[in-house]
This record gives C-alpha cells, structure tokens and sequence, in this order.
C-alpha cells in the first residue's frame, strides 16, 4: 500500500500471561510494519513462564523500544490494557493479542481509513485462524436483537468478506482505537471497563462508542493471522472465574447501555432466550449462576457507569 499520511502516531499494546510461545512471531510482525509504530508497550499479568526473557531477547535484538510492565499479579485483560492507554503518547492504539501475527501493511491501512474519516473510533481487519487462513476467526463485531455479540463471518470463508465497511465493533484481537474516541468514551478513567476481568471487553467498548456518536470499521485489506487456541476443547476445561465472567459480563452491559424501551421491544424473545440458557446453567454449570452475586455487588457502581453513559448517549442503539 503506498500513499498513506504518516503523521498521526500509533502504539501498539499487547497483555501477555504465560504467552512465550506466540511472542517473539507477534512482536516480529509488529516491528515488520511499514507504518511506524512509535511505541510498544508490553502489560505482563505475571506470566509463569519465559515471557518476559523472550520479551527482552527481541528488544535487544531488534534495538526497538519495547515498554514492558510486570505486573505482579494477573489483573485481567482489561485492566492490563488499561495500563497501556494510560502510558500511550499516540494518535491511534492497536490492541493486540499476544497470539496474533500481523500482515507488514495492517497498521498502514488502518490508519490511512481512519485519517480519512474522523468520526471512525475503531477499525480492524479481516483476522483469520492461523491453522486454517482460509477461515475467518473475525471481521468485527454483530450484535443480534437481544444483545448477544459474535464474531462476524466467523468460521466462513475468507473468500465471502473481501469488502470492507461499517460494522458494530471490533474484536479485540487486533483493534485499532483513536485517542479521540478512548477519551470521548472513557469512563471513570477506565476505557475498557475494569470489571471486566475477561470477555465481552471489547463488545462493552463498541456498544459504548456507537452510544456516544463513534463508527466502526472493517478493512479487508488489513489481514491478522489469529491462533485463538482457546477455541479447543470443552467449555468446562476453562477456570470457573472464568466462566462466569463470560456469563456475567454481558448482563453488566445491558445493564450500562440499554435503555428501559429497548428491554420492553425485546421483551418476548429476550425472556425466551434468558429461560433457555439460565435453564441450561441450573442443569449443566450450576455453580456459574454464582455469577449474579458479583453483579449484586457491582451494582452500585454499574449504576454511577450507567448514569455517565446515558447522559452522554445520541442515538437509540
């Protein structure tokens, strides 16, 4: 890609918790663009592993400035990446999961689309699986009439999303954010929502930025090669913290971001949907249900978060 205005500034943020064998190929990748990135800056949530020596073997190596911040314990993706935007100096921040390798012209291309339209707060590419880059991991965000969030396209050909546009939001895995939107939409001083250790992180920021005035867009140009391994094997593998913050997380942003309107439109196939999957919860993962008491908890300041964003909000999403 030629042509590009290489005047707005970018840094890229990446969250690592035991990731030693994706790092050196993600961080390559990063180096390799050919829009330069001003900055890189690593949050480790106290990694097990040799992450952090891997970490500095590419620093050295490559002479990059990489900021790296060992944090002592694991605070979640969130927070982690919250970090990162506080100690950004940039125009635009690509979050950046540690297991996702990045074509050279990524970055390029989404900078030259978001330079041109500045009512764009976010942009992502076409990711594909890196086992299968035939196959679509993600083309953005959906959400469907009862606010459930999926990945776009994913597990469709690649050949099926070859042109761009808007969409809802984009995944997390390899998102660019303006400064412009992370602070227009920043709440409490928290652009992603510290409660949310992890999941659904990403669909709260979307829905957050399409409130507050912000598009979204995909570039199919852009291509992210995603491994995304914690797509095999069962749901019950995953740590029960775990599964309830992906189960809670999405009632704690309907609570922030819907309006009472939207709820009572949506009544029927919303209690529907809610009797089938709290039914299956009860049967299958009973103990994820304890999820409810941390939203019980959380409740007073769901309630200071929701009174800042639909104060702010301009349109019905």
């Amino acid at each position: 890609m030629k042509g590009a205005a290489m005047t707005a500034t970018v840094s890229v943020h990446i969250v690592t918790y035991n990731s030693s064998k994706d790092i050196e190929s993600c961080l390559e990748a990063v180096i390799q663009q050919t829009y330069p990135v001003e900055q890189i800056i690593l949050v480790d949530n106290d990694s097990g592993d040799d992450t952090l020596e891997r970490t500095e073997a590419m620093r050295t190596h490559s002479g990059k400035e990489i900021l790296v911040i060992p944090n002592r314990k694991n605070v979640g993706f969130a927070p982690a990446h919250n970090q990162a935007v506080r100690l950004s100096r940039a125009d635009y921040m690509l979050i950046l999961n540690p297991d996702v390798i990045l074509t050279p012209t990524y970055v390029e291309y989404l900078v030259s689309i978001m330079n041109k339209d500045q009512g764009i707060g976010s942009a992502t590419g076409m990711l594909v699986f890196q086992s299968h880059p035939e196959i679509i991991d993600s083309t953005g965000l959906v959400m469907n009439r009862i606010w459930r969030a999926f990945d776009r396209g994913a597990g469709e050909s690649a050949s099926n999303w070859k042109l761009s546009g808007d969409v809802f939001g984009v995944s997390g895995a390899a998102a660019m954010y303006s400064r412009t939107m992370i602070e227009a939409i920043s709440v409490q001083g928290q652009f992603f929502d510290d409660d949310f250790f992890a999941y659904k992180e990403d669909v709260d920021v979307a829905w957050r930025g399409r409130l507050l005035g912000f598009k979204s867009y995909y570039c199919a140009e852009a291509v992210g090669y995603h491994k995304r391994g914690w797509k095999k094997g069962s749901r019950k593998q995953q740590p029960l913290f775990i599964r309830r913050c992906s189960f809670i997380n999405r009632y704690k942003m309907m609570y922030k971001n819907l309006r009472p309107s939207a709820w009572k439109k949506q009544l029927l196939p919303l209690l529907a949907y809610e009797i089938a999957v709290h039914g299956y919860m009860l049967l299958r993962e009973p103990k994820v249900l304890g999820a409810w008491l941390d939203f019980r908890k959380r409740l007073p300041e769901l309630k200071e978060k929701r009174k800042w964003i639909q104060g702010r909000r301009q349109n019905n999403v």
